[in-house]
């Protein structure tokens, strides 16, 4: 059987309209014939049979597309759910480490306190010492400086 082209450019889809197949959408359930002109008496037996074939193959496609995106969303739920969990154990991981991590900074934090008390106790005690230091070079240099009077006070024989 042969197909005859057209000479002239393909007539235009209206504003709104689709060149694909518009069984393809939402509004119309997929099973459902759309309302499409009949063949009119110019047709034959055979064009009829042509043309309920085609519906056929387009109804069993829509029905495959459909299958397919059934499939393709279930997918997708389980992944969000294998994601959802995924993501509840890594709070809870990361969750216990920080507990952790935190605990041994409070340990650090403890031992490191405890250094600079020692230290800290230990610089106090060298100020004493320095003070008491202090205070006996004041009387040495007070004696010094009373000898040295002493001396330059009393007559050369």
């Amino acid at each position: 059987m042969s197909r005859e082209e057209p000479d002239g450019p393909e007539p235009e889809a209206a504003a709104g309209e689709s060149p694909f197949v518009a069984e393809l959408g939402e509004d119309e359930p997929p099973g459902e014939k759309p309302d499409r002109p009949r063949a009119g008496p110019a047709l034959g037996p055979r064009s009829s049979l042509l043309f309920a074939s085609l519906d056929a193959a387009v109804e069993g496609l829509q029905q495959r597309v459909q299958d397919v995106l059934g499939r393709l969303n279930s997918g997708r739920e389980e992944a969000h759910t294998e994601l959802s969990g995924v993501r509840g154990s890594l709070l809870l991981k990361v969750s216990e480490l920080a507990e952790q991590l935190e605990e041994r900074l409070f340990h650090r934090y403890g031992f490191h306190n405890g250094l600079i008390q020692e230290r800290l106790q230990a610089l106090g005690e060298v100020l004493e010492r320095v003070e008491e230091v202090q205070a006996e070079l004041r009387r040495i240099c007070c004696t010094v400086e009373a000898a040295y009077q002493e001396l330059c006070l009393q007559p050369e024989a």
